[in-house]
């Protein structure tokens, strides 16, 4: 059961990243763009490694301060979910 969990959880950080370096893609084409609030929520809730991630493998979303606070409180939900899921 713990391992699924972890997979899950995993899979969820796949899809944040996913979301941040299509958007990425869709700011350099200047296509519709996701909206900042669901990348943000992507990143509370338990998607900050994704997110980390993308922000610095493509570059995106860097410069906001307010994207960097998501990001590493969502590292900290991360963190308490691995644990939960350890124990």
């Amino acid at each position: 059961m713990k391992i699924h969990l972890l997979a899950l959880l995993l899979v969820w950080n796949l899809v944040v990243f996913a979301f941040y370096a299509v958007d990425k893609w869709k700011a350099i084409h200047h296509r519709w763009r996701i909206p900042e609030k669901v990348l943000l929520t992507m990143s509370y809730l338990g998607g900050g490694i994704g997110a980390l991630l993308a922000g610095k493998l493509v570059h995106h979303k860097t410069r906001k301060w307010y994207f960097w606070t998501a990001w590493i409180l969502g590292l900290f939900v991360d963190a308490a979910l691995i644990y939960l899921i350890s124990f």
